[in-house]
């Protein structure tokens, strides 16, 4: 029976994770490396439930109620005793893979190891542990409290067992699952990464501006953010990483990262978070 959750990484999926099974009356730990994105993140949480609570979403006792429910750390052992541990570091593999090797020697044996990594094969982190029979990929989308899909992902010696508890986890936080086998990029980036990279083509060739091709298809497709504005949302980096692991695993030209994407990570722009991206924030 799962009762406690660690979270790795308090950024903001991190932070988005850590809310919703606190939310839902787990007990969280929540571990980074560093104090003051710890604290930026509980202030998050809150700040976050408080709306919901003024939404009617949730009572305004559970704001409290939740919170009180994570423990923050800057020590990896303190993630010990927990049952259920999900990784939300960046997406970078080298780390991942450091993190999973510490993980396995530092959480209890029996416990799930789960990846929240939007492209970084899961049957690659499993091979860092002991125990990949227990490592499974949980893709949350973002924002986390808001967003319905969660991706699963199972690597090629996850067990049954350990799939059947993770599915379970999902439907407890009110989400819904998209069953994913273990290839780059899984279902949605498969999909979305191409599409934002084909935009940044378009405005690269200068077939029309980043608003016209935003407005394009926000009107022409009923997306609710276009392509562009997207790409800055999720940062810049994080969407030509995701490119080039489309690109290295499948070794097929028609997912080579657009050169005006490599162009704008090296100067920096990377979307909302660094204040200027396809657009200006």
């Amino acid at each position: 029976m799962i009762k406690s959750i660690g979270v790795l990484g308090a950024g903001q999926m991190g932070n988005g994770i850590a809310h919703v099974f606190a939310q839902q009356g787990y007990d969280v730990v929540l571990f980074d490396i560093s104090e003051m994105q710890l604290e930026k993140a509980l202030a998050t949480i809150r700040q976050n439930l408080e709306r919901q609570a003024k939404k009617g979403v949730i009572s305004a006792s559970l704001v409290a109620e939740s919170v009180d429910r994570i423990t923050t750390t800057t020590e990896m052992t303190e993630l010990a005793n927990v049952d259920f541990a999900i990784e939300a570091v960046t997406e970078h593999e080298p780390l991942k893979l450091e993190i999973f090797r510490k993980l396995d020697s530092i959480v209890k044996a029996g416990s799930i190891l789960a990846s929240n990594t939007s492209s970084i094969p899961i049957t690659k982190i499993a091979s860092a542990t002991k125990r990949p029979d227990k490592v499974i990929g949980m893709h949350f989308m973002n924002p986390v409290p808001m967003m319905k899909l969660v991706e699963i992902i199972r690597g090629h010696a996850t067990s049954d067992e350990t799939f059947e508890e993770t599915a379970r986890l999902v439907s407890v936080l009110e989400k819904q699952m998209a069953v994913s086998q273990d290839y780059p990029g899984f279902i949605v980036n498969r999909i979305l990464i191409p599409m934002i990279n084909e935009a940044i083509f378009a405005l690269y060739e200068t077939v029309a501006t980043a608003e016209d091709i935003d407005n394009g298809m926000k009107l022409g497709t009923n997306q609710p953010m276009g392509p562009l504005a997207l790409a800055d949302f999720i940062g810049l980096d994080t969407v030509l990483a995701i490119a080039n692991v489309l690109y290295e695993g499948f070794k097929d030209p028609k997912y080579r990262p657009c050169p005006l994407l490599v162009k704008m990570v090296n100067a920096g722009y990377l979307g909302k978070k660094s204040g200027r991206g396809f657009f200006i924030y």
